[in-house]
């Protein structure tokens, strides 16, 4: 007997339940696509299934949101050979990653938007919470250990962050007025910038006060 908290698409059937699953993701990634923000019946709806079923695998419109967001599922945003000079693997991750914001600017904005709106407590579970991108840039600056110290090439990973991503994308479009090419060359030049100063003068290490 499977156990009440295995996931529903982990039990008998895999194959038919990874594509009723991979289904239901696909229609909710489309109608954010169309600037909507769906619900599990909206999903069910669209992927032709019913709403008992979909529920069997997001209980929650949360979970399903979760679920389609595209970073889920990316571990890397190095290039599969990747360069060793460290400029030119942060240039390569902020590239990436912004060309995967642009793709999927939609479904990012929808994200955004939910991040900002629900209580603090449960922000920790949105995408844009969960440090994916964090990740990735200190992946990309990995050859600067031992350079400087653990909490000043922490200040420099925050300090790229802040000027990457679907939140940068945002102000430099709506309020700055950018075009999104602009903007993208931008946020790379920003983040070239932070890294050539850090390496002659490596950022202050936070102090915890207010």
């Amino acid at each position: 007997m499977t156990s009440m908290s295995t996931p529903y698409e982990a039990g008998g059937r895999a194959a038919q339940k990874g594509r009723t699953r991979a289904a239901l993701v696909a229609a909710a990634r489309q109608l954010i696509a169309d600037g909507l923000t769906p619900t599990v019946e909206d999903a069910a709806e669209a992927a032709l299934i019913s709403r008992t079923t979909a529920y069997r695998y997001f209980p929650t419109k949360r979970a399903l949101l979760l679920a389609a967001h595209p970073e889920v599922g990316t571990v890397s945003m190095l290039p599969p050979d990747p360069p060793e000079d460290v400029a030119a693997r942060l240039d390569a991750v902020v590239s990436n990653f912004t060309a995967m914001i642009l793709d999927t600017e939609a479904q990012q904005r929808t994200m955004l938007r939910l991040s900002l709106e629900v209580d603090g407590a449960d922000r920790g579970e949105l995408p844009l919470r969960q440090g994916r991108a964090i990740a990735w840039i200190a992946e990309a600056l990995e050859g600067l250990q031992g350079t400087m110290s653990d909490e000043q090439l922490t200040q420099l990973v925050r300090s790229i962050r802040a000027t990457i991503g679907i939140e940068a994308l945002v102000w430099l479009i709506d309020v700055a007025g950018l075009s999104r090419a602009d903007a993208v060359a931008l946020m790379r030049w920003s983040a070239a910038a932070l890294l050539e100063r850090a390496t002659a003068d490596p950022p202050p290490a936070p102090t915890g006060r207010g």
